[in-house]
């Protein structure tokens, strides 16, 4: 086993059958439930052919050591998360890759509160998988068993159904339902809510879920909206990409930014501020400002998006993938919370989001790259990379931005940079990314 941190951002990550073997799954199952011995812990998953094979593994693990399990089956990990927190588990297991292709896969554990699990809990479980067995293996009536929840996805559905405001009576809605975790969830709860409801991506095989579809290819839901509001799910459903009725996708940036508004506007957004984070476009930081919306600014990744919630008080926050949260009603990122969210906010107003964007937000052409280098811990100590970075930032002045940063899991530095026009921004990430790798090699 690597002596790299097993845990992302997002849980743990690989092939299905090469770095996540049942074998794996099965001792991570043990790990996390020599923890929590002798209590109940729910597990759900998406579509891939990979799921029931890693979702018996890691039901294995836990039911040896005596911890039941309720089987969510397929759904998305917004549901995981109300259902762990409604049910009095312990913990939740999420098996999915979220946006990655259909051979990797991913298990993830959410606390008991549905909020992804904190990183010292992670820590606690990769230390006790490191030192392996003897395990503390339970017999006879102590082992533990599995429950199916048959209706998972009724209860879910009529959550969210409970969390709107509106129906959407008049409103015409294309999903993008990317195969995954939201195939079925998605189109009942907006035929639920009276929308007119035309949706793709209904169809998962195991093998097709993010293929050329979903939040990370909304150019195939905008060759199909012909002139209506259009909303991408990724595999599990936790982010939302829109498109709006021109056809121009829509991302966390601009959907947050008129949620925000509309928000504010009705007086609902507590302490009028949003935490985002480092990644947000600097078109969404002005827009903030324009607005009287404090910004409280966090580490990429949702988990930090949550804890910079948590300290401010703040009810709203996301990220410009498309993660949003909304914490009055949820504790993780939920595509189809937000996609309600937004739609309410057309509703409320009779307008369409290709207005209410263009009111709102004006996005700042963005180019990243992702240098390969060979001494990546070398970067803070490197005098020439911050001098140019000092010195892109004072052509730019106020109308531009540059953020270099290092991977956490990956020999690379990451380098964007936001411009009034993408040239501008596309000559400044090549000069920087030549002086990275002659300072740190590549």
């Amino acid at each position: 086993m690597s002596t790299d941190r097993l845990f992302g951002t997002d849980g743990v990550r690989g092939i299905a059958n090469v770095d996540l073997t049942p074998d794996f799954a099965m001792e991570l199952g043990l790990a996390a439930g020599e923890l929590v011995r002798g209590s109940v812990v729910t597990i759900g998953r998406d579509t891939r052919r990979s799921g029931p094979m890693l979702a018996s593994a890691v039901k294995a693990g836990l039911q040896s050591l005596g911890t039941d399990t309720i089987d969510l089956g397929v759904l998305p990990t917004g549901g995981i998360s109300h259902l762990t927190r409604m049910s009095s588990a312990d913990f939740g297991v999420v098996i999915s890759a979220s946006h990655n292709p259909a051979p990797d896969n991913g298990i993830k554990f959410i606390g008991r509160d549905g909020s992804k699990l904190a990183d010292s809990m992670e820590d606690a479980i990769e230390e006790r998988l490191r030192k392996g067995p003897p395990w503390s293996r339970a017999t006879g009536e102590g082992i533990g068993t599995d429950f199916p929840m048959d209706d998972a996805l009724q209860q879910y559905v009529a959550y969210l159904t409970d969390q709107s405001a509106y129906t959407f009576r008049g409103i015409s809605v294309v999903l993008d339902c990317a195969n995954g975790a939201a195939y079925r969830a998605a189109p009942m709860l907006f035929e639920r809510l009276h929308a007119e409801v035309t949706a793709f991506g209904v169809d998962p095989d195991g093998t097709n879920i993010n293929a050329g579809c979903g939040a990370t290819n909304p150019s195939f839901l905008a060759s199909k909206t012909k002139g209506r509001l259009g909303l991408a799910f990724d595999g599990d459903a936790d982010r939302l990409v829109a498109v709006d009725e021109d056809g121009i996708p829509a991302n966390g940036d601009v959907v947050m930014a008129v949620i925000a508004r509309h928000m504010k506007e009705q007086g609902k957004l507590k302490g009028d501020r949003v935490v985002a984070t480092v990644m947000s476009n600097l078109g969404f930081r002005k827009a903030m400002d324009r607005l009287g919306i404090e910004l409280i600014e966090t580490r990429v990744g949702d988990r930090y998006v949550l804890e910079g919630m948590r300290e401010h008080n703040a009810i709203l926050g996301g990220e410009q993938s498309g993660h949003i949260i909304f914490t009055e009603t949820a504790r993780t990122g939920d595509g189809l919370l937000t996609g309600i969210r937004l739609l309410e906010v057309l509703a409320g107003t009779g307008r369409e989001l290709r207005e209410l964007r263009k009111e709102t937000i004006t996005e700042y052409p963005q180019v990243m790259r992702n240098v390969t280098v060979a001494a990546k811990d070398r970067l803070s100590d490197a005098r020439s990379v911050w001098g140019a970075v000092e010195a892109a930032e004072e052509r730019l002045g106020g109308d531009g931005r540059v953020l270099v940063r290092a991977s956490g899991t990956e020999p690379m530095v990451r380098v964007m940079v936001e411009a009034r026009t993408r040239d501008q921004a596309l000559a400044i990430v090549e000069e920087l990314s030549s002086i990275i790798r002659t300072e740190l090699g590549g």
